[in-house]
């Protein structure tokens, strides 16, 4: 018996070293890996924290990014999905409102604004494991940051699919969430955040500060019809906010100088994605609007290379007619007969063709691309030798984020399957996008005349931004009203 016992506390004792051994085989980090350590320094953190700017851009294919040009443009009228029917056709059913449950493209949306989020939220999670190595500042600063962009990306996901599943950094990953959450809250809170704790310049154009925070807080305020409380954010931005340089927000001389690379991070820039052409990778660059270029190969007469997607509507082109005082027919008329702006449906280019010579509005030409007028510095857009399928997309181009002849090589990025990878950053968020919102919620509040000066201040710049000919004349004949009174239409 005695040998027994001894055989019996032998093998448990070999047991325990046993397990002793293997357990601590398998806490053994794999090679190459970060720890908790590693992504908690001052390094790690400011890593993480560009990982979960990174995600703005989307990365997760055509329509995960924060441009919406087709959850917010397409689906709204603005423009069509454009190219041609079988090009990626599993949007045809969004654009008509027939989407199926099976649509890879709405989970392309979904799951690229939830990755934004989860990155958002283990960069709040490292920012408790800093030790002394982070100075409480940078731990403020970094944690103001990731709520910034935690907000956004809730933004995101209430703009596109409302009420959703709600997860923050305390979410042990287990417990069940709600799958219909009132996101205003919480979003309004991360922004509220940011804006207490983010300082007014940053150490990168690209950054978020305090008044990029004081911005989208406004707009998620007004987005609730909170007209009072988002003046009071939007007067401060116009009043006192700086880029995140320390620059003075203000428009800029030219309508145009807001969406070219070599005029990234201007003093209308209120928060943009930035984008980087040529630096190896053309992850750097601005994926968003990469098949939104004129249909055809890329040339020394046109850009892009592909696809010929987002197609401004006929909606919104004739939306730009004025009368003759310079304001536009809010009666809705300017979809019928002559007040509809001339198009080339049906015109070849080789074909005659006079463009519209009415009274337009000049925003419309810094917008869309239409046929004989100048296309940034490509020449005039020659029609239907730009478009894939006029039928099925119409006869317009998209003008904005697109990269200028005089760039070629240093505004786009060749070393791919398209050179219209491009160094334009996208804003989300432009000074002028703040003038409209505030005049909006002063129209709300009675207040119409300072209404009025917000919206003549945007006027007045387009009516000094025409798009001229080669010979140097207005290409159309640009009327913008900046009376002293409201026209009560």
């Amino acid at each position: 018996m005695k040998k027994l016992n001894i055989f019996i506390l032998s093998l448990l004792l070999g047991v325990v070293l046993i397990t002793a051994c293997k357990d601590e085989f398998l806490d053994v980090a794999p090679t190459g890996s970060l720890g908790e350590a590693e992504l908690s320094s001052k390094a790690g953190l400011e890593g993480s924290l560009v990982a979960t700017y990174s995600l703005l851009l989307g990365r997760g294919g055509f329509y995960s990014d924060v441009s919406n040009w087709f959850w917010g443009s397409v689906l709204g009228g603005d423009a069509n999905k454009g190219t041609n029917a079988g090009d990626q056709s599993q949007v045809n059913e969004i654009q008509t409102y027939s989407t199926q449950t099976t649509n890879g493209s709405v989970l392309e949306k979904y799951r690229s604004a939830y990755e934004g989020v989860a990155r958002a939220n283990a960069v709040l999670k490292l920012v408790t494991l800093a030790g002394d190595g982070v100075s409480e500042a940078d731990k403020t600063r970094i944690a103001a940051e990731a709520r910034f962009l935690r907000a956004v990306y809730y933004f995101e996901l209430k703009k596109n699919f409302n009420n959703v599943p709600y997860v923050d950094e305390k979410w042990d990953e287990i417990t069940p969430v709600s799958n219909n959450a009132d996101l205003w809250p919480s979003i309004e809170a991360d922004f509220q955040y940011a804006y207490d704790n983010l300082p007014e310049v940053q150490s990168g154009a690209g950054r978020a500060n305090k008044w990029a925070a004081a911005a989208f807080l406004g707009k998620a305020l007004l987005f609730q019809k909170k007209y009072a409380e988002a003046k009071v954010r939007f007067d401060e931005v116009i009043s006192d906010g700086v880029n995140a340089s320390g620059v003075a927000y203000d428009l800029n001389a030219n309508y145009a100088d807001a969406f070219r690379s070599t005029n990234d991070n201007s003093k209308e820039s209120v928060f943009a994605v930035q984008a980087a052409a040529n630096t190896g990778s053309i992850n750097n660059a601005n994926p968003a609007m990469v098949l939104n270029y004129p249909h055809g190969s890329a040339g020394p007469e046109r850009p892009g290379g592909c696809c010929g997607f987002f197609q401004p509507s006929f909606e919104l082109v004739n939306s730009y007619r004025t009368d003759g005082s310079g304001l536009p027919l809010l009666d809705g008329s300017y979809n019928s007969g002559s007040n509809a702006v001339k198009d080339d449906m049906g015109v070849g280019s080789g074909d005659n063709f006079t463009p519209d010579a009415g009274n337009l509005d000049p925003r419309l030409d810094h917008s869309v691309g239409r046929r004989g007028i100048p296309y940034l510095d490509w020449g005039p857009h020659p029609g239907v030798d730009w478009i894939r399928d006029q039928p099925y997309g119409g006869p317009y181009s998209p003008k904005k984020f697109i990269y200028y002849k005089a760039g070629v090589g240093s505004e786009n990025d060749g070393s791919s399957w398209t050179p219209g990878y491009s160094a334009v950053n996208y804003t989300m968020i432009r000074f002028a996008d703040v003038l409209l919102m505030a005049a909006e919620c002063e129209v709300e509040l009675n207040n119409l005349d300072k209404a009025l000066e917000y919206v003549n201040r945007v006027r007045t710049r387009a009516k000094n931004s025409p798009v001229l000919t080669a010979g140097g004349a207005p290409a159309a004949n640009y009327v913008v009203n900046t009376y002293a009174t409201i026209c009560q239409c």
